[in-house]
C-alpha cells in the first residue's frame, strides 16, 4: 500500500488532518497537511458451476484454475499465455450475456485447487506458480472481434487442421477458420479407433442388419477442414458430426472403412477442433513463437486488446 503526504485535496482515500506549526508553540501559518491512504484494489468474483454447485471464485485464481485444468504444466510458457488469454475471453463473453442463471461461467474445465493438487501431487507448486504467471502476464488481456468479446473456443487436438465453425454448427464466424495445425503427432490423443461388429454397426445406426455389409458404405465428403462433412451408409447420408456423436469418436477428422468383419474408424485429433489447438498452441510455441502469434493465427482476424471487467 503507498502512503503519499502532499498538500492540498484528493478526491480518494482516507484522509487525515495534520495541523503544522513550530516546535515552541509559536502562531503557525494557515497551512494544512493531508496525509492520503490508497484504497486497496477491490478483488473481481466469478461464480463457477461445478458438478452442477455453483462456488464464488477470486477471478484470477480461477483463470489459474482453467489454465491447470485445461493445459498440461509442462507446455510451453507462451502457450499457457495463449490459453490464458483464450479462457479470460471465453469467461468474460458468458459473464457479459448472463446465460447461466445460476452462474457466471461453464464449460471450462476448472478443476478446484486440491483437486488440481491430487492430480499434480508434488509439482503441484511449481505447475501453479507457472500457470498463476501465465495469467498474471496477460493481465486483462482478451480476443475481440469488431470491437466485441469474440468465442474463444478451443480443443486438445486437431489431427493436422482445424475446423471452420460452420462445418461443425452450422453458422459461419469469420474468425474461426480452417487452418493448418502441424507438430501435434507426439500428442497422446492425436490418433484413435473405434472398431464394432456390423450388427453393432447397425444398431446403432438404427438400420437392419441385413445384406452384405461389404456393400454398406458409399462416398464420402469433406469438408475444408479435413473433417467429416457427410458419409454415405446404405443409400443414407450421414453428417460427420452425427457420426461421432453415435460412436463416441473423438473428433469428426476420420475414415471408415470395413474389412476382416468389422467396422473401423480411424480417428485423428481430439475435440470440436474449432478454434485453437492446444497441443497445435504448444508446438507453436516450442518453435519459439509468442502467445500473441499463436492466438492470432487460430483466431484469424481477432485482436488482442486490454478490457477490465466489472469490480465488486
Amino acid at each position: 500500500m503507498s502512503v503519499l503526504i502532499r498538500a492540498g485535496i484528493l478526491a480518494l482515500g482516507a484522509v487525515l488532518l495534520i495541523p503544522s506549526g513550530s516546535a515552541r508553540g509559536e502562531a503557525a501559518p494557515q497551512e494544512t497537511l493531508l496525509l492520503v491512504v490508497e484504497a486497496p484494489s477491490a478483488k473481481e468474483a466469478i461464480t463457477v458451476l461445478r458438478d452442477g454447485d455453483a462456488q464464488e471464485e477470486d477471478f484470477e485464481t480461477y483463470l489459474t484454475q482453467v489454465v491447470l485444468s485445461e493445459m498440461p504444466a509442462d507446455f510451453a510458457t507462451e502457450a499457457l499465455k495463449a490459453q490464458a488469454v483464450a479462457a479470460r475471453t471465453f469467461a468474460r463473453r458468458q459473464m457479459a450475456d448472463g446465460k447461466h442463471a445460476d452462474a457466471d461461467a461453464c464449460c471450462q474445465a476448472c478443476l478446484s485447487a486440491d483437486a488440481l493438487q491430487e492430480r499434480y501431487g508434488a509439482a503441484f507448486d511449481a505447475a501453479w506458480d507457472k500457470a498463476s504467471n501465465a495469467v498474471q502476464q496477460t493481465q486483462d488481456e482478451v480476443l475481440t472481434y469488431g470491437g466485441a468479446l469474440i468465442d474463444a473456443v478451443y480443443f486438445s487436438c486437431s489431427g493436422g487442421s482445424t475446423e471452420a465453425a460452420a462445418a461443425v454448427w452450422g453458422t459461419d464466424v469469420p474468425y474461426l477458420q480452417a487452418v493448418d495445425s502441424p507438430g501435434e503427432q507426439d500428442a497422446a490423443p492425436y490418433a484413435s479407433t473405434v472398431t464394432c461388429s456390423p450388427a453393432e454397426f447397425a444398431e446403432t445406426l438404427g438400420l437392419a442388419a441385413d445384406g452384405d455389409p461389404a456393400g454398406w458404405l458409399g462416398g464420402t465428403s469433406y469438408t475444408a477442414g479435413g473433417g467429416v462433412d457427410t458419409c454415405t451408409i446404405r443409400g443414407q447420408a450421414y453428417a460427420g458430426t452425427r457420426l461421432r456423436q453415435l460412436f463416441g469418436l473423438n473428433s469428426t477428422r476420420f475414415s471408415l472403412r470395413y474389412a476382416d468383419g468389422v467396422f473401423r474408424f480411424d480417428v485423428r485429433g481430439y475435440g470440436h477442433r474449432v478454434g485453437m489447438s492446444q497441443y497445435g498452441a504448444n508446438a507453436i510455441a516450442r518453435l519459439g513463437f509468442d502467445y500473441q502469434t499463436i492466438l492470432r493465427y487460430y483466431y484469424r482476424g481477432a485482436k488482442i486488446e486490454t478490457q477490465k471487467g466489472s469490480l465488486v
